[in-house]
């Protein structure tokens, strides 16, 4: 990509993050906790894009944010007394694995910021997500941070300022049983 574009986090350049996701794209967006590069979940080549330009383990899964709990229980993220006790946490920081219908767990978060619930429903109720950041470093904390780790390597930009909160999601894995398993500690005490 020659030059980086970077747009203020609105309606209109919502519609155009969106259409960017959609032909497989790569976006920068901000989230409450900290910005993220997202792609579409049917896009394999863009999601291995993200991971080289974080230089990311294989091994190592990209959340998917939800445009709202409803879409994380129509992917097939199995439903569960417990899962939907955790599920009231959403819209908010804390990201949960799940067990999916699919038989593999899948790590779902529900973003407390209105218009990037838009952004994702625009998109088809999932995005694919990570934080921006080389692997191992901190993640940016506003699309300054962003633009300069990984702005000339992604489609878009979309500027919302400093995340609310600048820290990462806490992350649980919500066992079978009920039992859940803190994997990352962040914003949300669980």
């Amino acid at each position: 990509m020659a030059h980086m574009k970077l747009l203020p986090f609105n309606e209109t350049n919502v519609a155009v993050a969106a259409e960017i996701v959609k032909t497989g794209g790569v976006v920068i967006v901000p989230t409450e906790t900290v910005y993220g590069v997202a792609c579409h979940p049917d896009f394999p080549e863009a999601l291995e894009r993200i991971r080289k330009m974080k230089g990311r383990d294989r091994d190592k899964p990209f959340q998917l944010l939800a445009s709202s709990v409803e879409a994380v229980w129509t992917d097939g993220a199995a439903r569960s007394p417990a899962a939907e006790q955790a599920a009231a946490n959403w819209p908010g920081a804390l990201t949960l694995v799940l067990p999916t219908t699919k038989g593999h767990s899948e790590g779902y978060r529900v973003p407390d910021l209105p218009l990037l619930q838009r952004l994702i429903a625009l998109c088809g109720g999932l995005l694919r997500c990570t934080s921006v950041n080389l692997s191992g470093e901190p993640p940016a904390k506003d699309a300054r941070e962003a633009a300069a780790v990984l702005g000339e390597a992604v489609d878009l930009v979309l500027d919302g300022g400093p995340a609310r909160l600048g820290v990462a999601s806490t992350v649980a894995a919500l066992g079978a049983d009920g039992s859940v398993t803190i994997l990352r500690q962040g914003s949300v005490q669980v």
